[in-house]
């Protein structure tokens, strides 16, 4: 629709920058206000692997907001940094005014990866990222671990395996929003409360996620390429 306001929100890009040049060249990537990165950009991988997929964000045009998830190394957070865009613990505001706060890693998970904190760290770095952004009507939470019980934490075998930390931090701040990722095969939208959860699954699977502000409320929707 023209004129209305809208971010791109994806995660889980695990080095498949092929898939990610794709998803950049839609029309709808380059007319977006940005485009949010829940985490996971490499498989393992320092900032040396996530140069070319920050390389491959930026050609599309839009701002970039991104923060590293459990599979990437510490590196890749430095590497953020230094180039601007990470949302790790902070938060961003929008020139529409829409607070963006994000936190990165996630919790423990059964194949050690590199970037797992416990529960308690992840419900201590999501409270300065909310303070950043506590004054704005509107606020998108970027959380790579998604709540524990919701349609976006299932793995194959039916079993929830997000954050219960994140879950109880929802339903007690009620972001519009979150964004979130993580877990490959749970591509889903649900709700708790008043915030609309949102996964894209894993980019290989064409995954995105689009989150629009329009008629003084922001709302998130999944598309595939």
């Amino acid at each position: 629709m023209a004129g209305e306001t809208y971010w791109i929100g994806i995660g889980d890009i695990h080095d498949d920058v092929a898939t990610l040049d794709r998803l950049m060249a839609l029309p709808e990537v380059a007319n977006a206000a940005g485009i949010l990165v829940s985490g996971d950009l490499t498989i393992k991988g320092d900032a040396a692997a996530a140069k070319p997929v920050l390389a491959s964000l930026r050609r599309a045009g839009p701002v970039i907001l991104a923060q590293i998830g459990n599979m990437d190394r510490a590196g890749v957070d430095a590497y953020l940094t230094a180039e601007g865009v990470n949302i790790h613990a902070s938060g961003r505001i929008t020139d529409e005014g829409v607070g963006i706060f994000g936190v990165g890693w996630s919790t423990p998970t059964p194949f050690g990866t590199p970037s797992e904190a416990s529960e308690a760290r992840i419900a201590a770095w999501l409270e300065p990222a909310h303070a950043a952004v506590a004054g704005c009507r509107h606020t998108l939470l970027v959380c790579h671990t998604p709540p524990h019980g919701t349609a976006t934490d299932v793995v194959g075998d039916g079993v929830h395996v997000g954050s219960p930390a994140v879950r109880a931090f929802i339903e007690r701040v009620q972001p519009e929003v979150c964004l979130t990722g993580h877990i490959h095969e749970a591509r889903a939208t649900d709700v708790l409360g008043t915030t609309q959860i949102i996964n894209p699954g894993a980019l290989s699977g064409g995954g995105y996620a689009r989150i629009r502000l329009a008629e003084g409320r922001l709302t998130a929707s999944l598309s595939v390429l």
